[in-house]
This record gives structure tokens, C-alpha cells and sequence, in this order.
């Protein structure tokens, strides 16, 4: 097997499998070894900001030494982003043998009436490699949800962190942010240490206090009264919290708090005996990379990556838009899957557009670009339909002035299309690793809650 032959077979699974809940995965993990067993885990759910508090915290493990996987979805450039060791992705090598031993048990399996699915699989995967790897400690991100989904076959992780969470996929999870936190609280079990991101709704709260109280798990909320934002670019932000300084390689005020939730998970793993200090936290962040997650790829005129597909992305972006371009002509190449709320999505970002070009993407899930370009009229944002992608973007970035900016978004597919061809065009691609920070004063940000949730933060 050829690791073009391994995704393919990944690809061919089920996306939705014929059995509820987690006894596929399990089985399928108990015939090759239960090889979870032999891992210990930070384990990540939530709506938003997964990712990026993943590439923290694992950015943070390795500055303190530790061997560390990273197991996060969707990928953007390539299919081996998704498992991870110390920055380096699966060889292809090693991704084709994995593929081959979960492929064995495919028919064993289907015999006993037992069909696991694409996630499974892969899930299984990143866990065979890591225990071959030897890693220390991995960082292991949901999929969706939390409850059933496949990275849940593990036992108590050394720490359970749920980022932001809004309304997104709630054909599968609830048409209520209780039921959706509900889903994501799924990861807390007994014996562990949650942490939570610290401006979550209250309604989504509630049920993580509830469930963390139920399960005897200390919650930790971060402390953002100890935030202090010392200066601040499109690019990223530098900040104080308590007594670390640091710099966070992803922009908004949003990220900051995904920073800083990375910074208390800390707190959980030095119970847990890990030797992580001060210094490793600031690096560990600093130097933490994630693809198409407001991502600044060239200049004059800017052009922002942003792969976020939902309410809470949107309202992240716009946000971003607000505070770093206001009143610069700012045209959106957008594309959407047929199975998300465009309405929701458009109606937050139109007020920060000039214009709109709805494009698509050749993918059975795909919503036509006429069919979002319907959408963006109704939210009163001017579109025009142009359905290939690559001359959306250039047709675009043609009409953009230098002070004004190109935002491509809607869809991780979206950026994955895009991402290469924007920065092979003799652009600005070393952007990411340069963060001038102006000293702009010390702004606080809002206040955090008092609700004595922060049961030995660090700060």
C-alpha cells in the first residue's frame, strides 16, 4: 500500500457509520492492541478555537521536552497535518502501514455486523503511530462533539479542555447550545481535571459546571482579569498574564483567550507530575503554527485566510475586520458547504464587506455559488457569482486597492484550494514569523467572572 492507496481507503469508509456510538472504534482499537491504552492524552473539544489551543499546548509540550502527538481535523494542505509527532507530519511510509493494519481488520469486523468509519479509522491510525512514536503525551482534538465521537475511546486524559462553543452541526448535536455543550462535555470523565475557555455563554457554562461537578472534576475557568494586552497586530498580539509574557501567533481577542487556556492547561499537567515551566509556555505559544485560522498571507493589498464556517467564526472575523481595517474596502471570496447556515454566517460578516464574490468548490457537499450569492443579497452584501475558485481570488485581488484587503473564506475547502496558489505568487509568505508590536498601552481585557471556578489557576 502507497500512501495515496491509504487515503484512498480512508476516503472510501463511511463517514457515518451503521453503528451508534463508540463501540466501533473500541473494537477496532481492541483488535490492534488497544494501542490509546498505552498514551497519555490532553484531550480538546468545543465549537471554535480547537485547533489553535491544540498547536498551543502541543507547541508548549515540546519546548518542555516532552515527545508530543497532535491529532487535529480538518487538515488544509495536506492529509498527514492530521497526525503529528514534534511538528512532523506522518511519513507517508509510516501512514500507508498504519492503513494496512487497520485495512486487516476491516472484514473481521464487518463479520461480527461491527462497520467503523472514515474517523474511526484515521482516529486508530494517529493512535497506532503514536504508540510506535513512543510519544510522551499527545494532544488529541475531537472531530465533533464529544460524547460519541471516535477520540473518546480513551481513558481519563491528563487534562479535558473545551474551547468556545456555539451552534454548528446541529443536525448531530442539538438544536440548543445546552445540548450542544451537552455533546462536548462528553470528554470530561471521573477522576480528571477540566478547563474551560473563559467567555463561554452562559447556557453552554452551566452544563460544564454541572457535568464537572458531577464527575468531581476541578473546573478552571482562565482569570482574563490578569490579561493584560501590551500591543496588537492583524497579524497577533502580544500579552501579559500574570507573570508570563506572551506572544501569540494567531490575531483577535478571541485567540488571546485560546492562549490563555493553553497556559492554565499547563497548571492541570504539572499536577498530573509533567515538568513544564514558565519559559516552555511562552515558547511553546510563540512558535505555535496553524493554517487558514485568520491568516495573513500577503500585504498591499492584505489578503486573510480564514477556513471558519460557522456563527462564532464569523463573529471572530468580524470583530477582526472592525478593529484592524475599518473603513477599507474589503471584498470576500467565499465559498460554503451546502450543510451550513450561510444566513447565519453572512448576515455577521456583511456590515465589515464592500462585496462579495461567491465561488464553489467541486465537491459533492458543496453549496452552488448561486445559491450563496442568493444568500449574500439577502443580507444586503453585493455579490457576484464567479464558480471557479482560483479566478474568484484573482478576480478579486485584481479590483482590491493596495489599502484594501481580500478576505477568502467560508470553508476549510475553501482555504485548502487556495492557500498554495496565493502564496506561490511571489507573496508575502513569511509574514506569519514577523510580529512588530507596537507598544499601544496596557488595555484590560474584559472582565473576567467571579465564579470561584479557578481552583489552583496559575495566576
Amino acid at each position: 500500500m502507497t500512501e495515496t492507496d491509504a487515503i484512498a481507503y480512508f476516503h472510501s469508509l463511511l463517514k457515518f457509520g451503521i453503528t451508534p456510538g463508540l463501540e466501533p472504534i473500541r473494537a477496532l482499537c481492541e483488535r490492534l492492541g488497544n494501542p490509546q491504552d498505552t498514551l497519555r492524552f490532553v484531550h480538546i473539544a468545543g465549537t471554535n478555537g480547537k485547533g489553535s489551543t491544540a498547536a498551543m499546548l502541543a507547541g508548549i509540550l515540546r519546548a518542555a521536552g516532552y515527545k508530543t502527538g497532535l491529532y487535529t481535523s480538518p487538515y488544509v494542505l495536506h492529509f498527514r497535518e492530521r497526525i503529528q509527532v514534534d511538528g512532523e507530519m506522518i511519513p507517508p511510509e509510516a501512514l500507508a502501514a498504519v492503513a494496512e493494519q487497520i485495512q486487516a481488520e476491516d472484514a473481521p469486523l464487518r463479520a461480527r455486523g461491527i462497520g467503523f468509519t472514515e474517523f474511526d479509522a484515521i482516529t486508530a491510525a494517529a493512535f497506532l503511530y503514536f504508540r510506535q512514536a513512543r510519544c510522551d503525551v499527545v494532544v488529541l482534538e475531537t472531530g465533533l462533539g464529544g460524547r460519541l465521537d471516535s477520540t473518546n475511546c480513551i481513558a481519563t486524559p491528563l487534562a479535558s479542555v473545551l474551547t468556545s462553543i456555539s451552534m454548528d452541526h446541529m443536525a448531530v448535536l442539538g438544536d440548543s447550545l445546552s445540548e450542544i455543550a451537552a455533546e462536548k462535555c462528553g470528554i470530561l470523565k471521573p477522576g480528571g481535571i477540566a478547563l474551560c475557555y473563559p467567555e463561554q455563554p452562559e447556557e453552554a457554562l452551566q452544563v460544564v459546571r454541572e457535568r464537572a461537578a458531577a464527575l468531581g472534576n476541578p473546573l478552571v475557568l482562565p482569570n482574563l482579569n490578569a490579561v493584560s494586552v501590551l500591543g496588537e497586530e492583524i497579524t497577533g498580539s502580544e500579552i501579559s498574564y500574570g507573570k508570563l509574557r506572551l506572544t501569540v501567533p494567531f490575531p483577535g481577542r478571541h485567540m488571546v483567550q485560546n492562549a490563555v487556556l493553553a497556559a492554565e492547561t499547563v497548571g492541570a499537567l504539572r499536577i498530573r507530575g509533567l515538568r513544564i515551566s514558565d519559559a516552555a509556555i511562552e515558547v511553546g505559544i510563540a512558535g505555535a503554527k496553524m493554517p487558514a485560522r485568520m491568516e495573513t498571507l500577503r500585504k498591499n493589498p492584505l489578503v486573510l485566510l480564514d477556513g471558519g464556517h460557522n456563527e462564532g467564526c464569523a463573529r471572530a472575523l468580524a470583530a477582526l475586520l472592525e478593529r484592524f481595517l475599518p473603513g477599507r474596502p474589503i471584498t470576500a471570496v467565499c465559498a460554503m458547504m451546502a450543510d451550513k447556515d450561510a444566513a447565519a454566517y453572512l448576515r455577521l460578516l456583511a456590515p465589515r464587506l464592500s462585496g462579495m464574490i461567491a465561488t464553489t468548490l467541486p465537491m459533492e457537499r458543496a453549496m452552488p455559488a448561486e445559491s450563496l450569492a442568493e444568500v449574500a443579497k439577502s443580507c444586503g452584501l453585493p455579490c457576484e457569482v464567479i464558480p471557479d475558485a482560483r479566478e474568484a481570488y484573482g478576480a478579486a485581488l485584481a479590483r482590491t486597492p493596495p489599502e484594501g484587503a481580500v478576505v477568502v473564506c467560508g470553508s476549510f475547502y475553501l482555504a485548502s484550494e487556495l492557500r498554495s496558489e496565493i502564496l506561490a505568487g511571489g507573496l508575502l509568505a513569511t509574514i506569519n514569523n514577523y510580529f512588530p508590536y507596537p507598544q499601544l498601552g496596557r488595555s484590560i481585557l474584559k472582565e473576567g467572572r467571579a465564579n470561584g471556578e479557578n481552583v489552583f489557576s496559575l495566576f
